[in-house]
């Protein structure tokens, strides 16, 4: 009896240390993203139709100037006070702070096209590896240490990535700093994990769609096509999806090899359409990064701040559950 009692002690507080630890987690996550949710909120929408703050969607940023004018305080962005300064010709001492005016428009367009293209490129060489790695090649002890290695490159710190691609694209192969050099070090930096998850997924397809295709003649390739990537595609949908968390918020790499703290150009403003690559862009980790960390904080930052961080996080929630409805219809098709 004792022992029964002791065995029931420890389990009931088991479950309530693994409960605690769950609900801790959430309740954290939650806090957080209220908070973020809350405070963004403030600078996204406004009290007047059309209820969204339109500037801070649609202008890049700009240095904020305070002052005081007739009994009147003015908060103005630059363009704002060079225009109030051509109607008013008077000397006035300002405060400027600087990206706290405007808006993150070519932020919002530099962290998409950084996120879509490394997904692209880490998809495309992550699955094909996945393929050879579980289709293709034997279990050597060669593919074994490529397994390992693959598995000890995703825990690299973004920081080394960042380094790497700042070393060999940036400097090596004279690309500075642009789109294509943050595509390829952000789709490195993710490929580890969604090769491990493509081959995974690959190997969860039973072997006896493989047999009973091979049996009709089919050639291996195209039983790999037709009956094992379909059935596999759920699986690397999901990778993709803790990929593109992973690439949006990353601040290290992209400041090495793709962002400018400030950019009023996009991409595609450029003469030849094939230096669209070669460009820099702002994204909205870095541009956080730069507000909180290079300007003395106060009420005027943290408005930028939070309305950037909430936009980031919207971004990644839409980016995500496009996968996860393309996920969820593809797995709507199939049947074992």
């Amino acid at each position: 009896m004792k022992i029964r009692t002791r065995n029931r002690i420890a389990q009931t507080t088991a479950f309530w240390l693994f409960r605690f630890a769950t609900y801790a987690i959430l309740a954290a996550a939650t806090y957080i993203f209220l908070d973020i949710g809350i405070k963004g909120s403030r600078t996204l929408f406004t009290t007047r139709a059309p209820f969204i703050n339109v500037p801070f969607f649609t202008q890049g940023p700009q240095t904020l100037f305070v002052f005081d004018y007739e009994g009147k305080k003015y908060t103005l962005s630059d363009r704002e006070f060079r225009a109030w300064k051509t109607e008013h010709p008077v000397e006035v001492e300002a405060t400027s702070v600087a990206y706290s005016a405007g808006g993150v428009w070519p932020c919002i367009v530099g962290t998409a096209l950084l996120v879509v293209g490394s997904m692209i490129f880490a998809l495309a060489v992550g699955i094909c590896s996945a393929i050879y790695l579980n289709e293709y090649s034997q279990n050597t002890r060669f593919i074994r240490l490529i397994r390992i290695a693959i598995l000890n490159l995703a825990g690299v710190p973004s920081i080394v990535f960042g380094l790497f691609g700042f070393g060999l694209f940036v400097i090596f192969l004279h690309w500075n700093v642009s789109l294509l050099a943050g595509w390829l070090t952000l789709g490195l930096m993710i490929l580890p994990a969604i090769i491990t998850a493509s081959e995974e997924s690959l190997r969860a397809v039973p072997n006896g769609l493989r047999e009973g295709s091979l049996a009709l003649g089919a050639t291996k390739w195209q039983t790999i096509r037709k009956n094992v990537l379909p059935y596999a595609v759920p699986g690397i949908l999901t990778s993709s999806i803790l990929g593109i968390g992973r690439v949006a918020g990353e601040t290290a790499p992209i400041m090495f090899t793709a962002a400018y703290a400030l950019r009023d150009e996009m991409p595609w403003q450029v003469q030849r359409w094939t230096d669209f690559v070669f460009q820099g862009v702002m994204a909205l980790p870095y541009h956080i990064y730069v507000v909180s960390s290079k300007i003395p904080q106060n009420e005027y930052t943290e408005r930028m701040q939070y309305g950037a961080a909430c936009i980031l996080l919207l971004l990644v929630f839409a980016i995500a559950l496009a996968s996860i409805v393309l996920r969820e219809r593809t797995r709507r098709h199939l049947s074992w």
